[in-house]
């Protein structure tokens, strides 16, 4: 390498060290560097390019999130030969929860490679799962189909999925509640407030009530998780009547 090569080589130190963090991430080394530079691009830095387009994962993540369905759709079918379509479906949506997704961008600390306007901003924790939805379509993109399936069955499916444990795990205690409540005939009402408390952040409190009689509480940044709270802890406190019921 002559002298000329070596100042143009070092301009950029930068790019040098994310360059290597996302071959560390991925096991490749990336071609088209400003994919995943956009993957990781966070809506409130309000990057745009020359031509006026928006430049955040916003995109890559919806793509992302078509490309592991297909994915784990596949995986599924090959390793469930005896499951029915709908049981493939239930099967999926748990392996592809925000908690699953979330769990995986946390573990691989795909925020600290995030880029936002301000040292001092925090993100919600659902940025974990949109940024490894992204990462996954920026993998796609650069590196093809082949590379981006190796990528998530070494880090989600290898790691993550044990198909035992899912096959009896509830995906939504809400609409095992509601079909329990109604096969039993028996009346139920979810009674929502909002809640602040001392937090800064909007809360929803959820009151669940069978027949007029209050059962379990939850509490959440949204009526839908608060929701789901009550009647896990609805379920758990009536876990063997349910069961047996389910038989």
């Amino acid at each position: 390498m002559n002298f000329i090569q070596k100042i143009t080589f070092s301009k950029h130190p930068e790019e040098e060290i994310f360059a290597k963090q996302i071959k560390s991430l991925t096991g490749y080394k990336p071609k088209d560097l400003s994919i995943y530079k956009i993957a990781f691009t966070h809506k409130s830095a309000n990057r745009k390019d020359d031509e006026g387009n928006i430049l955040n994962y916003e995109r890559l993540e919806f793509l992302g999130d078509a490309l592991l369905d297909a994915s784990i759709t596949a995986f599924l079918y090959h390793n469930l030969p005896n499951s029915s379509e709908g049981e493939l479906t239930q099967m999926r949506s748990k392996i592809v929860s925000r908690k699953y997704l979330n769990e995986i961008g946390k573990d691989l600390d795909l925020v600290h490679l995030a880029k936002k306007p301000s040292s001092k901003r925090t993100f919600s924790y659902n940025v974990y799962g949109d940024l490894f939805e992204a990462l996954v379509a920026a993998l796609y993109l650069d590196r093809g189909y082949v590379m981006m399936d190796r990528f998530i069955h070494k880090k989600l499916i290898s790691k993550y999925i044990n198909l035992e444990k899912l096959l009896g795990k509830i995906s939504s205690y809400k609409s095992l509640f509601i079909e329990w409540c109604q096969k039993n005939q028996k009346d139920y009402e979810f009674v929502t407030f909002e809640d602040t408390g001392n937090s800064h952040i909007k809360h929803f409190s959820v009151k669940l009530f069978i027949n007029k009689r209050i059962i379990s509480k939850g509490r959440a940044t949204s009526k839908k998780k608060a929701e789901e709270i009550a009647c896990r802890r609805a379920y758990y406190k009536y876990q063997k009547k349910m069961d047996d019921s389910s038989e």
